[in-house]
């Protein structure tokens, strides 16, 4: 399941260790700086296109992220996910990712969803191609090397 993340839910999760009363999965599901950075993105496209970010849950428990990287550009949206690594390796990144895709298929403003991976992050490609998304192309990030570029039609 996934529920829209709020700016509020940031504070509690830095001051509790839970949000909605729901705690984070063992190790948590990323560094506070990443959080702290994805809470701002999120911030910077609620204005246009919102939720920017879901809380992935399972279980009574928060395991991942997914966010909006980027958008919407030409009626398309770049998402980013992450689940706890304690909660890796069982779906819930697919089904996280499956349901943004759901989420964004009701939108009449948009046609795509769009995502990047590392050429050796395998995993991450597996979750891409389990919900449909074809490779686009690649590039080449100065921060995080080469990099597949992915695709997926969600509309119109």
């Amino acid at each position: 399941m996934i529920v829209a993340a709020e700016d509020s839910d940031f504070d509690t999760l830095a001051c509790e260790g839970k949000v909605r009363g729901m705690p984070m999965a063992d190790g948590g599901i990323a560094p506070d700086t990443v959080l702290a950075m994805l809470r701002g993105l999120a911030n910077t496209i609620r204005p246009t296109c919102d939720p920017a970010a879901w809380w992935i849950i399972e279980d009574d428990e928060i395991i991942g992220l997914c966010s909006i990287t980027a958008g919407p550009t030409d009626a398309a949206i770049d998402i980013g996910y992450g689940v706890a690594t304690s909660r890796q390796g069982r779906g819930a990144a697919s089904r996280g990712v499956g349901e943004v895709l759901k989420w964004a298929t009701e939108r009449p403003d948009l046609i795509a969803v769009t995502a990047e991976t590392s050429v050796a992050n395998l995993a991450s490609q597996r979750v891409l191609e389990r919900n449909g998304f074809q490779r686009a192309g690649t590039r080449t990030d100065a921060e995080d090397g080469e990099l597949i570029c992915w695709r997926k039609a969600v509309g119109a």
